[in-house]
């Protein structure tokens, strides 16, 4: 924040432009405006870090009070003490594409693969007597296909492991 207030400072004594001053402590001139209208519309709290969520309401409010005033994103920072503007180009595309659903926060993190809870199976009767031949006829088939399917593994298997021509020793 010291640096930050030094810089301003320095704007207001010597009347420098944003590009020279940036150039003079090598940051980016578009950085000096931000933290100059900061100051101005806060005084030296615009200049400390803030770490703060903004809610759905909050974020609209935020844009319809920029597109009302047909204010920048420089403005609206400025006067919302809003510290990125990435933050609200987010805010405005995102309502733009999905509207005020749109600005509800995201689940963070990784989503979840399986469910919480598994969906219950059907109750399927396990008796062979009161199944149908149908279901039978299904069930055989899906064992069949199944022991094919691990006697092809089996053989892949041995295919790929290295034929031993020497015998094991034994250990003692």
């Amino acid at each position: 924040m010291q640096f930050k207030l030094e810089v301003v400072q320095r704007y207001q004594a010597e009347g420098i432009g944003f590009k020279s001053l940036g150039r003079l402590y090598g940051i980016d001139g578009a950085m000096v405006k931000r933290w100059i209208h900061l100051y101005q519309a806060h005084g030296e709290s615009g200049l400390v870090k803030k770490f703060t969520g903004y809610g759905v309401e909050e974020k609209l409010a935020i844009l319809q009070r920029m597109w009302d005033e047909e204010w920048s994103y420089t403005q609206t920072i400025a006067a919302f003490n809003i510290r990125s503007m990435a933050s609200l180009r987010s805010w405005e595309r995102c309502y733009h594409s999905g509207g005020i659903e749109a600005l509800k926060p995201r689940a963070r993190g990784r989503p979840k693969k399986m469910p919480e809870s598994l969906p219950p199976d059907t109750q399927r009767s396990t008796d062979d007597e009161t199944r149908t031949r149908e279901e039978l006829l299904a069930e055989v088939n899906h064992l069949r296909m199944e022991v094919a399917y691990l006697k092809k593994l089996r053989a892949l298997v041995q295919q790929q492991r290295p034929v031993r021509t020497s015998p094991r020793k034994k250990r003692k």
